[in-house]
């Protein structure tokens, strides 16, 4: 499989899960907000290179922007090879969900935006684990579309 499928399939999932999470947290109450993570994760990173913090619109736009690029390449995981690639992709999805609810309290961040309540760390790895799946399913087809390539014929003297 070509990078680039491997690479545009990752931004199918990322790119799904990031418009699935936005259109929850404006219409379901206890959602996730994965949003306010990344923005206070990014504030603080700002704040350590040289203090400047960009407005909350363009900390917002950073934010999706950074989110999306992170989610794609580590979706892309799943393509690296082409052996089980849904099931890989939705496993590395189910991971970042898990990693989403259990990791910001160690690395320094409040852990509430993923996980608030029970309904909320479920919605948490659900997302993150439809993201994978989306990923995986791109990759089987783009393998499906894939025309096997006739051998390489050698000439022999």
């Amino acid at each position: 499989m070509r990078i680039s499928q491997v690479l545009l399939s990752g931004l199918a999932g990322a790119g799904l899960l990031t418009a699935t999470h936005e259109t929850v947290r404006r219409t379901v109450p206890k959602a996730p907000r994965m949003d306010r993570l990344g923005m206070e994760a990014l504030r603080k990173v700002i704040a350590k290179v040289d203090g400047k913090q960009p407005s909350a619109e363009k900390l917002f736009l950073y934010t999706m922007a950074g989110d999306v690029i992170a989610n794609a390449l580590f979706y892309s995981l799943g393509g690296v090879n082409s052996r089980n690639v849904v099931w890989r992709s939705m496993v590395l999805g189910l991971a970042a969900g898990v990693g989403a609810v259990l990791l910001p309290e160690p690395m320094g961040l409040d852990p509430k935006p993923g996980a608030r309540t029970v309904p909320t760390q479920l919605m948490t790895v659900a997302l993150y684990t439809l993201g994978g799946l989306t990923t995986g399913l791109v990759l089987k087809l783009f393998a499906k579309r894939q025309k096997p390539q006739a051998p390489v014929q050698t000439l022999v003297f």
